[in-house]
């Protein structure tokens, strides 16, 4: 299970607005080819922040920033439509997702089973909310059918996947090698322990 101080999750939790502020809907020029962090960022609240409230407060963050995008930045308000709504359940269900793991988690090869199974049901739920509810309910198609919405979610699935995996593929990397020097810091004070003792 993960479980961090109160002062690890405040760390945590301000690299991950950092991180939706500079990848989210490209509103830094010179960042324009980062891939959008914000469904990694769901995911990670939820593995790493204990508390529920992060979920809200992402969701009113990215709202925010796409909102501001729009009325300051002049960006495109195609996806600023009823369906936006929709976003909360996707982003829950990345939280979720990421709150699930966190108790499956060990610090062992073996949690890579659990991470895996809760990515991927992670992102196909969030994925069937988003893009479904923008198809349903954002008034940009006509005529919906089955196999259009199914032709478009397995068209766009990969994109998300992928960038969904680059961001959680950091955060392994920092997390392992935060979890090895802290180990390696613990095994040191033992043996000194013993030394002295």
């Amino acid at each position: 299970m993960l479980l961090l101080s109160t002062r690890n999750q405040i760390i945590i939790g301000l690299v991950l607005v950092l991180f939706m502020i500079i990848t989210r809907g490209h509103h830094f020029n010179s960042l324009q080819n980062l891939p959008s962090a914000s469904w990694a960022v769901f995911f990670l609240a939820g593995a790493y922040l204990r508390s529920t409230w992060p979920l809200l407060g992402f969701f009113v963050f990215a709202w925010w920033l796409d909102f501001a995008a729009y009325t300051w930045s002049g960006a495109n308000a195609f996806c600023l439509t009823p369906a936006y709504i929709t976003l909360l359940p996707a982003y829950g269900s990345l939280w979720l997702a990421g709150h699930w793991y966190a108790n499956q988690h060990q610090f062992t090869w073996h949690t890579l089973i659990p991470l895996s199974i809760s990515l991927m049901v992670g992102t196909i739920f969030c994925r069937i909310f988003s893009s479904g509810g923008f198809y349903l309910f954002s008034g940009h198609f006509e005529e919906k059918t089955f196999v259009e919405f199914g032709e478009r979610y397995m068209k766009h699935f990969p994109h998300f996947i992928e960038s969904l995996l680059f961001y959680v593929g950091i955060a392994i990397v920092v997390h392992t090698a935060f979890s090895l020097v802290k180990n390696a810091s613990i095994s040191r004070n033992s043996k000194t322990e013993q030394q002295h003792g």
